[in-house]
């Protein structure tokens, strides 16, 4: 029987149906249906993009996967209530940001100067202090949240440096940047339900821009694998 020419349309297909299911719940507000469905998308992107990278072999695959399993460990304890899962959900996503960094970062960062470095640091930290201020995060959540924001800022500020510096094809840097910035933005609305509470619209955003987001990372990390 001969192979598909195209191996990454099967969990592709899967990944949109699961991902429809998900949404559709969220926008009714059937919340055990999402969340029944929730532990499979991010599996099925990461098997996706190893099918359309041809395998493993690639180290911008290997570190996607690890990037993406750590999501969706981070999806599970979202899945609970309180403030445990919420910590381990976090300190999961976290986790994926250093891989998702070590993946791009590493690449578009590359021969800086100390200044130049330091000069990020600042913007980055101006930028994520004006968003918790935009938010209202304060208390026991400002450190934790100031440190998760910064990984966010280093995923944009790669994606950026990227296209600024024009670094390997060209193409491959606007989906790490769209989807950083998306993932920000999901994080943000996130944060927004957590302060000033939640509602249906705001639950189909989180996922809509959360999906898209893991979408275009792994769009950017696929891109760099064949480069």
């Amino acid at each position: 029987m001969k192979s598909p020419s195209r191996p990454w349309i099967i969990p592709a297909c899967f990944f949109a149906a699961a991902a429809l299911v998900n949404l559709i719940a969220r926008a009714m507000g059937n919340a055990p249906v999402a969340a029944m469905v929730k532990p499979a998308l991010l599996p099925l992107i990461a098997l996706t993009s190893v099918a359309a990278a041809g395998g493993m072999g690639s180290r911008a695959i290997r570190l996607l996967v690890i990037a993406q399993l750590l999501g969706c460990a981070g999806d599970i304890f979202l899945i609970g209530n309180g403030t445990l899962p919420l910590a381990c959900g976090l300190g999961c996503f976290l986790a994926g940001h250093i891989f998702y960094f070590l993946l791009f970062g590493s690449i578009s960062w590359k021969g800086l100067r100390v200044v130049q470095w330091l000069f990020i640091l600042g913007i980055k930290a101006v930028a994520v202090a004006a968003l918790l201020v935009a938010i209202g995060v304060k208390g026991a959540f400002l450190v934790p949240f100031a440190v998760y924001g910064m990984a966010l800022m280093f995923l944009i500020s790669s994606g950026m440096a990227g296209i600024l510096r024009s670094v390997g094809s060209p193409g491959i840097w606007w989906p790490v940047f769209l989807g950083a910035l998306l993932f920000t933005l999901s994080d943000s609305l996130i944060a927004v339900q957590m302060f000033h509470g939640a509602g249906v619209l705001l639950e189909f955003l989180v996922m809509l821009t959360y999906l898209t987001a893991q979408c275009l990372l792994a769009w950017g990390a696929v891109k760099l694998s064949a480069d």
